[in-house]
């Protein structure tokens, strides 16, 4: 063993036993022979006389990658060399007397030498080495070993260079056509025929080769042509092979695989037709067994589904009539196969079954009436539709307990369902009745299934009535179409063994849903639903999540059905009597998280009720009795965890804030089924009650001034008092805004002023005095916290804590908007306010300048024309803002009106750019109509010359503004004013 040969063997040691110092040097020491001119001549050498298997697979690697790399400037001597020594080794021949034992070698070593062949083919193959292909078959008389190698040579030139199931570069395209155009010329008849002739050689002697050769063979019938195969030779040979029993199965499914080449194989729609009918398919449709599993029924489905699709694609592509009988006729042959395939054999990757039978029943649209043969191929379809939906027993508990597998399985069948689904309403269309009948027995069957099987077979048939529900009209429900009116009386009268299941309890609620409209239409149904949503299939089930779900899915029937369920108040509240007595006695234990699920299941429990109770149907003495037994426990523990606050442990405190939190979300979810009608006018009383609740909730903020969960909540529920109670609320609004600013952070603040928006866009000038008391502490707090931006720089600029302050500034703009839109611009004047002014106009006027939204701007702009509305007279009239009308024409005019317009950054292909520049113009005609000459003075004289405009563009433009200004009969005519200016400008930006 010589030195290059030890430092092969180190760099490939993998044991851990070699010093990596040493293992580095080795690493390097081959390198280096790799830059040596003499290298390829050193690898054939160690090729010839070294059996070690790493010394084998870097000389070919090198070779390889040398050849890739360096073929260009190699000289011909040494590329005659390499051409015939790789050859001599594939064909088993010497080189200088000695024959090469790389056949002995694993199949690795016999695929690198392979890779080596094709790579020379890659540079020379037809011009160079035109008879590579016709000089190697002569030697696959030599036996296996070389056909093994030819085979090998071919499976890498369609790996490396033929395949498109690989990316090409356009130069690998280019030499992948020439080395085919030449191939086809020249040599593709003679490997035809030489795969045959050693197929009929060794069949029965080598079944292995065989395998070999038709897997080879399969890559190529794409491209060749499809007559060198399909002819009175090759396809007897094929089929002899697929159906004869007692040889080997891999070569039985080898053979199949050429079959399924062929059928699969791009041509005219119909040659194809012609094609397909020739072969004869049926004789194989009987190897699809009970072994499933089994190689040759794997192969065998692959291609009678196959064969299945390409007829299909005949039949859309096909014309005329003759044809069209022909691909149908093919169809109804091989169609029961199929089905059996979909539902019992494992399908090849490559084959859609939706897609396929999506496609089929596309072809059915057309045809009315359809044929009974039709009919059961409908009803196949449903039946691979329901194979295909139902979940595997072997993952029942894992589903129900919903651990890791069973959420994977469930994401995995939800993904799956979907084109299934979207399948059975195409189905639905096509055959109404089939689908429904269908459906029908699959509720009898999965009732009387055994208890293995039971809970799969139940939830696929009824999400295949929920299904079936998503593809109905509104009408067609409420009337019942067909036997809609029967498969929901089932539905609801049905108690199926299986009912403590998760699955099956879940899609029994979400159907009974689904179909609520035909309910709503035949009310002596809804004891039945009322029973399935309130027993123990429903909110009282045993699962925490279908519980949950029930609960939010009875809160949508209740919406629903509204006044139909006055009759059934009593009995839905005292069948709720222990969940209502858990829920109006809030008590968290430690060892119940009080998680966002179970705010949720709170809130919908507790709309729910709300819902029901709060309708004007509903008496009002037994309205107020049942708020008041809701309402009543529920505030009194508020009032006494409020009470005791100061005693609480610390450990205790997170556990009472939760039950507080739960009680305000269940009182605010209980309020929205009370419209503000009911409680400010017809039924005052229940707006009595509500007041109090507030009262008392509002006592929180006192007791827990620094809880932002228990603040917000508070103030959610708040919100939701304004819509309720209306104007009755004013008197709890100076207390409760006291206390909601007291301690708020920027965060906070923006959920604060979005009450304070509520409230305006609500009563409008009517909260003229709340909003000038709270104003100043608002104004000092947000402008305090907005210099926080501008004083941060660096890193700290991306903290959460700054990005809660941009959205408090975001969410200023939005109020300062609503203010001065709802006439309440006087707020600003007030004694207190009017220290901030300057800030807020020098904020204002930055933003429209300079903000990076562009609807910001805009607005900033908008804010701007209604403080000139509101605060400036006709021209010379009297100032109500001293130094306003300057600032406006010296400062905003120039700024904003000129300079940021004439901005680089101002796109005026952007259309919110577009509406901001409406906006602006608007802004100069509103200064001008307010301002008179004065704003076009400074215009001409200061502002344009400052932008470097010229004059008598200047002047232009001030003409076109009093033009526009002074033209009022109709829209048109502003369009047209905005669009001279924006001319003008643009030539103003040009220039």
């Amino acid at each position: 063993m010589d030195d290059v040969e030890k430092a092969i063997l180190i760099s490939f040691d993998e044991s851990g036993a070699i010093d990596s110092e040493l293992k580095s040097q080795a690493v390097n020491f081959c390198q280096q022979i790799k830059e040596t001119p003499s290298v390829c001549r050193l690898c054939i050498e160690k090729l010839c006389f070294c059996k070690l298997v790493q010394v084998q697979f870097w000389c070919l690697q090198t070779l390889h990658e040398v050849l890739r790399v360096k073929y260009g400037s190699m000289n011909l001597e040494e590329k005659n060399f390499i051409r015939k020594s790789v050859f001599s080794m594939a064909c088993l021949e010497s080189i200088d007397d000695k024959i090469c034992t790389i056949w002995e070698s694993p199949a690795f070593i016999k695929n690198k030498l392979a890779q080596v062949l094709v790579t020379l083919i890659y540079f020379e193959y037809p011009l160079i080495w035109s008879s590579v292909f016709v000089d190697f078959l002569p030697h696959l008389s030599k036996g296996t070993v070389v056909i093994d190698i030819f085979s090998r040579l071919l499976n890498a030139l369609d790996d490396e260079l033929v395949s498109m199931d690989y990316p090409r570069t356009p130069e690998e395209l280019a030499v992948a056509g020439r080395v085919k155009d030449a191939m086809r010329q020249q040599c593709v008849p003679q490997i035809v025929r030489a795969w045959y002739d050693i197929v009929s050689t060794y069949r029965n002697s080598d079944p292995e080769i065989c395998t070999t050769v038709f897997d080879c063979m399969s890559r190529y019938i794409s491209w060749i042509d499809i007559g060198l195969i399909v002819n009175d030779a090759f396809i007897p040979l094929l089929f002899e092979l697929i159906l004869v029993d007692g040889i080997s199965e891999q070569l039985r499914a080898a053979a199949a695989g050429c079959v399924f080449a062929v059928v699969s194989k791009r041509m005219d729609a119909y040659a194809k037709l012609s094609l397909l009918k020739r072969l004869e398919m049926t004789r194989v449709f009987g190897l699809i067994s009970d072994d499933n599993d089994s190689e040759l029924v794997s192969s065998v489905a692959a291609l009678v589904t196959g064969y299945a699709l390409e007829i299909l694609e005949c039949s859309k592509r096909v014309n005329s009539e003759d044809a069209k009988v022909v691909s149908m006729e093919l169809l109804d042959e091989v169609l029961p196969t199929v089905f059996y395939v979909m539902q019992n054999c494992e399908m090849d990757a490559a084959f859609s079954i939706v897609q396929f039978l999506s496609g089929y029943v596309a072809t059915m649209k057309t045809l009315s009436p359809l044929k009974e043969k039709q009919m059961l191929h409908i009803s196949q379809i449903l039946e691979v539709i329901r194979t295909q939906i139902r979940y595997d027993p072997m993952y029942r508990n894992n589903l129900d307990i919903l651990d890791k597998i069973g959420m994977e399985e469930e994401d995995r069948m939800v993904e799956s369902r979907k084109d299934l689904f979207v399948l059975l309403r195409n189905v639905g269309r096509v055959a109404p009745e089939v689908t429904q009948i269908f459906i029908r027995n699959s509720f009898a069957s999965a009732i009387a299934s055994s208890s293995d099987r039971n809970v799969e077979e139940v939830e696929a048939a009824l999400s295949l009535l929920y299904a079936l529900g998503e593809s109905m009209t509104d009408e067609a429900m409420r009337v019942g179409t067909g036997l809609l009116s029967e498969l929901v009386t089932n539905l609801l009268s049905t108690r199926f063994p299986c009912h403590s299941n998760r699955l099956v309890a879940l899609i029994y609620l979400e159907t009974i849903t689904r179909y609520m409209k035909f309910v709503q239409e035949n009310t002596q149904y809804i004891p039945l639903v009322l029973a399935a949503f309130l027993d123990e299939r429903g909110i009282h089930h045993p699962n925490i999540y279908v519980s949950r779900r029930a609960s939010y899915l009875f809160m949508r029937v209740v919406k629903l059905l509204k006044s139909k369920l006055v009759p059934f108040i009593e009995t839905i509240l005292q069948s709720l009597q222990d969940i209502v007595a858990r829920f109006t006695s809030m008590n968290l234990t430690s060892k119940e998280p009080a998680g966002s699920e179970d705010g949720a299941y709170i809130f919908e429990f507790s709309q729910a009720i709300g819902l029901l109770i709060g309708m004007e149907d509903v008496p009002l003495e037994k309205q107020s009795d049942y708020l008041s037994s809701l309402l009543t426990p529920l505030c009194q523990q508020v009032e006494a965890m409020l009470m005791n606050a100061k005693r609480l442990n610390p450990e205790d405190s997170p556990l009472k804030i939760a039950n507080i939190q739960q009680i305000i979300v269940a009182i605010n979810a209980l309020s929205k089924g009370f419209s503000e009608r009911l409680v400010t006018a017809s039924r005052p009383a229940i707006g009595h009650m509500f007041k109090q609740t507030l009262d008392v909730l509002l006592q929180i903020l006192v007791v827990f001034p620094k809880v932002e969960p228990l603040r917000t909540k508070v103030l959610s529920f708040i919100h939701r008092m304004v819509d309720t109670l209306g104007a009755s609320v004013f008197p709890y609004l100076p207390k409760a805004l006291e206390q909601l600013l007291a301690e708020s952070e920027p965060k906070e603040m923006v959920g604060f002023l979005l009450l304070l928006n509520q409230l305006i866009c609500k009563f409008s000038t009517l909260v003229h005095d709340i909003l000038e008391e709270v104003f100043p502490a608002i104004a000092g707090r947000v402008l305090s916290a907005i210099q926080s931006i501008v004083d941060s720089s660096g890193p700290e600029a991306n903290t959460e804590e700054i990005r809660e302050v941009q959205e408090l500034q975001k969410t200023l703009f939005t109020f300062l908007h609503v203010i001065t839109t709802h006439d309440l611009s006087s707020v600003f004047l007030s004694p207190r306010s009017r220290d901030f002014l300057t800030a807020i106009m020098q904020l204002l006027l930055h933003t429209s300048c300079h903000h990076k939204d562009i609807i910001t701007r805009k607005a900033c702009v908008q804010i701007f024309i209604r403080l000139i509305k509101d605060w400036c007279a006709r021209p010379y009239g009297e100032e109500k803002v001293p130094g306003f009308q300057s600032f406006m024409i010296e400062t905003f005019a120039t700024n904003c009106c000129l300079h940021s317009v004439l901005d680089k950054s101002f796109e005026f292909g952007d259309a919110n750019t577009l509406v901001l520049f409406g906006e602006i113009v608007l802004a100069q005609k509103v200064m001008y109509e307010k301002f008179g000459d004065d704003f076009l003075v400074h215009l001409v004289s200061k502002g344009f010359p400052s932008a470097h405009c010229p004059r008598n563009l200047a002047e232009q433009y001030c003409q076109k503004l009093k033009v526009g200004t002074c033209t009022r009969t109709a829209s048109n005519c502003d369009l047209n004013r905005v669009s001279d200016n924006l001319s003008i400008l643009k030539i103003t930006l040009i220039r």
